[in-house]
């Protein structure tokens, strides 16, 4: 769910990103890569096998391969695998990430070889490696940026200047919910891929909320105005509805294929949504997601109140 675009929360003035100028890098996204094949079914169990196996001794051939390097922050060198690098950027662009989602997306599902990257910077104190309880009966493991983290991304040129980065948790109230956007992100960022485009940028609703905020700031007392309003809205690529800016959850920058930049934005609909919330956010033109044991129950709010839009499963 969106944080209102207009309340004020004091752990969001608080909050540390990377907004200095730095050189602009393309970040490379891990995306786990299609491997299912049925269409020998005779073989199935001595294939899968002897699959299974050539994925084992590439995967320790790669590894092998990726050796440390080392980079300097201040009079600190820090020791790490391209695999670990990513890792930190991967963490960085979205706060927390679970580490069942991190094996599947940034390493194709190897989940030996990332419990020995995170254990390689949680040693570094680079990562911090924690579980959290998200109700009653669950718990959920996520990796967050430490502020050497933070500090080793900022100065070391490995994510474009205009990428956020965020380190620690801000508010632990809604984990549950942030902890899956890495994992709506992923989905879409497929979708984008087949059809040819490339995603180049990912923003949080804390970074377009704040940027949003600030404009609004500046009109001072013409901020009740509503041409004014709209023209903030616009320059941010939102809409006004009844009278208020509705903020994604994510929004996605990418290329598509004639390499025009263009943005997806993004909500993850929860079981909790009024149908009203669902209007504005459909209003506003959101592409909405759900976690597959809510999905149906939304599709059904959203046909009977005749909203016009789609929720995806994610």
């Amino acid at each position: 769910m969106s944080r209102d675009a207009f309340s004020y929360d004091p752990q969001d003035a608080g909050e540390t990103r990377d907004t200095s100028t730095r050189r602009s890098v393309r970040q490379q996204r891990s995306i786990s890569p299609d491997t299912q094949d049925s269409r020998d079914p005779a073989p199935e169990a001595s294939g899968r096998r002897d699959g299974t196996e050539v994925q084992a001794q590439h995967s320790t051939r790669d590894e092998r391969n990726d050796s440390p390097r080392a980079h300097y922050v201040r009079d600190r060198a820090y020791l790490l695998r391209d695999s670990e690098m990513n890792s930190l950027k991967e963490i960085g662009k979205f706060r927390m990430i679970p580490v069942s989602d991190l094996a599947k997306f940034a390493y194709s599902g190897n989940r030996e070889r990332m419990e020995k990257d995170i254990r390689a910077l949680a040693r570094q104190s680079l990562v911090k490696d924690r579980t959290l309880e998200i109700s009653q009966k669950k718990t959920l493991r996520v990796v967050t940026l430490t502020k050497a983290g933070h500090r080793l991304l900022k100065n070391s040129n490995q994510v474009p200047d205009d990428q956020p980065i965020y380190h620690g948790l801000v508010k632990p109230r809604e984990v549950k919910h942030d902890a899956d956007l890495y994992r709506l992100y992923q989905k879409e960022a497929a979708r984008i891929e087949r059809g040819g485009g490339r995603p180049v940028r990912v923003l949080l609703d804390y970074e377009l909320k704040r940027n949003l905020n600030r404009d609004l700031a500046v009109l001072g007392p013409e901020k009740d105005n509503a041409d004014r309003r709209r023209e903030v809205a616009e320059k941010h690529h939102l809409q006004v509805v009844d009278g208020k800016i509705p903020v994604p959850d994510l929004r996605i920058e990418y290329e598509n294929p004639e390499l025009e930049l263009r943005h997806v934005d993004l909500e993850l609909a929860t079981r909790d949504y009024r149908p009203r919330a669902m209007a504005v956010k459909a209003a506003a033109g959101f592409s909405m997601y759900a976690r597959p044991e809510d999905a149906s129950r939304l599709r059904r709010v959203l046909d009977e109140r005749e909203i016009t839009a789609g929720i995806l499963s994610l």
